[in-house]
C-alpha cells in the first residue's frame, strides 16, 4: 500500500470517529444539548458539537493506533506461535470477554447488576462475531479469528481510558467510536490494499 492509501484511510476513519463521537453524544449527552436549546444558546451549543467532535477525533486516533499494532502483533504471532495462533488468539478473546465482565462489576462494587456487564460483554462479542464473518466472507475463513481478536481484544484494550472515567457517558461515547472506526478499517483494508496473499496470511 502506498502513502496516498495510508493517508485516505487515516483521513476517512478520523472523520467517521468525529460523526460517530458527535452522533453518540446526541443520546448519552443529550441533558447538555437540551440545556443549551431551551433557551437557545447558539455559541455554547457550538462549542459542545466542538468538543465532542474532537472527543470522536481523538478516540478515533486510539482505535488506528491500536489497529496498526494489531498488524504487528498478528505478523508476530504468526512467526512465533505457526500454526497455534489462532488457539492462542481464541484463548486471550476468552479471556478478555471475562475481564470484561470482572473487572468493571468489581469496580461498582456490586450497585450494578451482574447481568448489565455480562450484557455488555456478550453484545461486544456478538458485534465482534458479525463482523468477523462479513471479514471472512469477504475474504477468506482465516480471516474470521483475527477479526474477531481485533473487534474484542483490542478494541477492550483501546477502551481502558474509557472504563477508567467516573459514569459510563463517557465510556458509552469512546467505545462505541472505537467499534466504529475498528469496523471501517477491517473491512475496508483487503480493499485498498490490492494484495491477496498478503491479506489471506495476515488479517485480510
Amino acid at each position: 500500500m502506498n502513502s496516498r492509501k495510508w493517508v485516505g484511510l487515516f483521513l476517512k476513519t478520523l472523520l467517521i470517529g468525529g460523526i460517530i463521537g458527535l452522533l453518540t453524544s446526541f443520546f448519552v449527552k443529550a441533558s447538555l444539548y437540551t440545556d443549551f436549546l431551551n433557551p437557545f444558546d447558539f455559541i455554547e451549543l457550538t462549542g459542545l458539537i466542538i468538543y465532542f467532535t474532537g472527543l470522536g477525533l481523538l478516540f478515533s486516533i486510539i482505535s488506528q493506533t491500536g489497529f496498526f499494532v494489531y498488524l504487528f502483533i498478528n505478523q508476530f504471532g504468526l512467526s512465533l506461535f505457526r500454526t497455534f495462533w489462532p488457539t492462542v488468539q481464541v484463548l486471550l478473546i476468552a479471556f478478555v470477554v471475562f475481564d470484561l465482565i470482572y473487572f468493571p462489576y468489581n469496580a461498582v462494587g456490586g450497585d450494578v447488576s451482574l447481568f448489565w456487564f455480562i450484557l455488555m460483554a456478550a453484545a461486544i462479542l456478538g458485534y465482534g462475531w458479525i463482523i468477523a464473518k462479513i471479514k471472512a466472507r469477504e475474504t477468506n475463513q482465516r480471516a474470521f479469528i483475527p477479526a474477531l481478536f481485533l473487534m474484542v481484544v483490542m478494541t477492550a484494550i483501546e477502551w481502558v481510558p474509557g472504563l477508567r472515567t467516573s459514569g459510563t457517558d463517557y465510556a458509552w461515547l469512546m467505545i462505541v467510536t472505537l467499534l466504529a472506526c475498528n469496523t471501517y478499517q477491517l473491512l475496508v483494508l483487503h480493499r485498498i490494499t490490492n494484495s491477496d496473499s498478503i491479506g489471506k496470511e495476515k488479517i485480510n
